[in-house]
């Protein structure tokens, strides 16, 4: 088993920045590309970034490109969301995802593990 733990999440004005963290636990020996998403109110859960890991490949959401980073530490075992110029339409709660054995992607389907999710509120 693996528990995946958000942190970072809270309410900016817009333009503002945060950095989101995911922490895991557990299977951490083997290998796990990790993803973020997020869902906003009344809305279907969204692909925002994703790293394999090697951090060689990453990918972004055409809607954060340029604004949002994905990294991550394989030794804290920690993945980390820089998220600057945040605009009102950024306010959901972001989940983390990992994906053992899998590649870094844009589909929920092939991440396995989930965080509890974190909120961001990005105010006008």
């Amino acid at each position: 088993q693996v528990q995946l733990v958000e942190s970072g999440g809270g309410l900016v004005q817009a333009g503002g920045s945060l950095r989101l963290s995911c922490t895991a636990s557990g299977r951490t020996g083997d290998r796990y590309a990790m993803g973020w998403f997020r869902q906003a109110p009344g809305k279907e859960r969204e692909f925002v970034a994703t790293i394999n890991w090697s951090s060689r490949i990453t990918y972004y959401a055409a809607s954060v490109k340029g604004r949002f980073t994905i990294a991550r530490d394989n030794a804290k075992n920690t993945t980390y969301l820089s998220m600057n110029t945040l605009k009102p339409d950024d306010t959901a709660v972001y989940y983390c995802a990992a994906s053992f054995g899998g590649q870094a992607s844009d589909y929920e389907s092939v991440y396995s593990y989930w965080g509890q999710g974190t909120q961001v509120t990005v105010s006008s």
